[in-house]
């Protein structure tokens, strides 16, 4: 029978090729490459960046702030036709719970956005191993920022539910804005400028709101990074600088953050936007082409 284990505890390959046939048949299986991709070309950038900033001294935090920009932009444009190029649980938790994306879809495509962060930090460890470790011998809160975040960017005086807060806030503003410049109805980008629009979006975000909790405003670019730190050498990751469990700030906040926010742009904007149609004459077309019947 198919699902049926065999003695030794190794799973029928009946059942395996049906998983993977069945991801296959609903296109699953490429989405959540996309999403691995994707996430792992944001963090490359992201975490990269600020290992030169912090590692090597090349560069300060407006560098960060657009490198990190030009990583969604990237992102967006390799995995964007494939899977919609969330990158970030807090967007595919968000759109499921008010723009229809299937909710089956939200724990894979969380897995495949997690893995391509941890993927890439794994990457960025590597490569500027060296110089991390010259700067901070002992592998502590003073680069452990290159990777995950801190409160108060580990030397400010924010404490967990500061970090909290300014996280929920972030988040909030992020989704707001995704679902505002993707709406068709309202004054989107036309398609190939949007991953550029995102990635601007971004950059404001951490020019803006920035100092209490770094900007993660996304799970799995905070845990993925997090993880593949603990597992090279970083063993207080799951720590602030004041010894207290952290990790889970910028999981948690930045789900409550982006329901918030997607539940304020569907309740405060989208529900006063008219249906499609030719725009009064002195008002910006839908990017949509119109097609009179």
């Amino acid at each position: 029978m198919a699902g049926r284990v065999e003695a030794h505890g190794v799973p029928d390959r009946r059942k395996a090729r049906g998983v993977i046939g069945r991801l296959k048949e609903r296109g699953l299986l490429g989405e959540v490459a996309a999403e691995f991709v994707g996430t792992l070309i944001l963090i490359l950038f992201g975490v990269g960046v600020v290992a030169q900033v912090v590692g090597g001294g090349i560069g300060d935090h407006d560098s960060i702030a657009w490198a990190w920009g030009i990583g969604v932009t990237m992102g967006v444009y390799v995995a964007g036709r494939i899977s919609g190029a969330h990158l970030n649980p807090a967007v595919t938790i968000a759109l499921a719970a008010f723009k229809g994306f299937p909710w089956y879809k939200v724990a894979p495509y969380a897995l495949a956005q997690t893995a391509g962060a941890f993927v890439a930090a794994i990457i960025v460890r590597f490569n500027y191993g060296e110089v991390l470790e010259k700067v901070d011998p002992g592998l502590t809160t003073k680069t452990q920022s290159v990777f995950s975040t801190l409160p108060g960017n580990g030397s400010l005086p924010i404490g967990t539910w500061g970090a909290f807060r300014d996280q929920v806030i972030g988040t909030a503003i992020l989704l707001l804005l995704i679902l505002a410049v993707s709406d068709t109805r309202n004054s989107a980008p036309l398609a190939n400028l949007a991953p550029f629009i995102v990635g601007l979006i971004v950059v404001g975000i951490g020019m803006a709101w920035g100092t209490n909790a770094g900007y993660a405003i996304n799970p799995a670019r905070d845990f993925g990074p997090r993880l593949a730190s603990f597992l090279t050498g970083y063993q207080n990751a799951w720590r602030d600088q004041y010894g207290q469990l952290y990790f889970w700030v910028p999981i948690v906040a930045p789900v409550i953050g982006g329901l918030i926010g997607a539940g304020l742009y569907q309740t405060l904007v989208a529900r006063f936007l008219p249906e499609e149609e030719i725009p009064e004459a002195g008002r910006v077309a839908p990017p949509t082409d119109y097609k009179p019947t």
